[in-house]
């Protein structure tokens, strides 16, 4: 069986990327075209997810070196915390993975 996207689909990604875009080109304060750590901090909790200092370390050294890939980094915390979630059923801030299940969820974004 393919995988084929119709044009639902094209839509919703453009539509998606053009709210990411917006939402970095508003927090992109010095239009330097890539987040230093307090615009990505900003960006991250205006979508709802709030990182901790050391976390925000980790992104910005991650994705600094990628040329300041801000979206991407965007996606994955996003992409990231909705695995999370799966596994949080009651909300509770914390989650039980299998080794395995733990490198299922992590290891595509490491790769991508």
């Amino acid at each position: 069986m393919t995988n084929t996207r119709g044009p639902k689909e094209f839509t919703d990604v453009f539509y998606s990327l053009q709210n990411w875009r917006s939402i970095f080109e508003r927090f992109d304060r010095d239009r330097s075209g890539k987040f230093d750590a307090s615009e990505l901090r900003d960006a991250l909790l205006s979508l709802g997810y709030a990182v901790s200092p050391t976390v925000l370390d980790l992104l910005v050294s991650k994705f600094d070196k990628t040329g300041g890939k801000s979206i991407e980094c965007c996606l994955t915390v996003k992409g990231l915390t909705e695995k999370f979630k799966e596994k949080d059923t009651a909300f509770s801030g914390s989650a039980t993975f299998t080794y395995e299940a733990f490198m299922l969820t992590v290891l595509p974004f490491l790769i991508a």
